[in-house]
């Protein structure tokens, strides 16, 4: 069973930056970062292929986050900008299997087969 450990949530300022980072214990397929509001229902947020070649952004973060990946040392980050109230939420990593290299649906929850335990990000206005 692989595990994901995120790391790098915080309290941070709207206009500031935050980098969260996800640690895998062994190597993953595509990987991806969703995120939960409180009542609401976790959505997507970003996802990056095996080795990094594609990737995919909500609209609501596009321009604003970047999304990248360690092969080798089985890490994946996210770089979040210009941070709004409304990202506000717990942010939770994902990985597929290692064979699954990127999907047709990488904003879907099914897509996944691993989720790590989420790291709070509140902005405050």
């Amino acid at each position: 069973q692989v595990q994901l450990v995120e790391s790098g949530g915080g309290l941070v300022q709207a206009g500031g930056s935050l980098g969260l980072s996800c640690a895998a214990s062994e190597r993953t397929g595509m990987m991806g970062w969703f995120r939960q509001a409180p009542g609401k229902e976790r959505e997507f947020v970003s996802a990056i292929s095996w080795r990094g070649g594609s990737t995919k952004y909500a609209d609501s973060v596009k321009g604003r986050f970047t999304i990248s990946r360690d092969v080798a040392k089985n890490t994946m980050s996210i770089h979040m900008t210009n941070l709004k109230s409304a990202d506000t939420a717990v942010y939770y990593c994902a990985a597929s299997k290692l064979e699954t290299w990127w999907s047709t649906f990488p904003s879907s929850t099914t897509t996944y087969d691993y989720w790590g335990q989420g790291t709070q990000v509140t902005v405050s206005s």
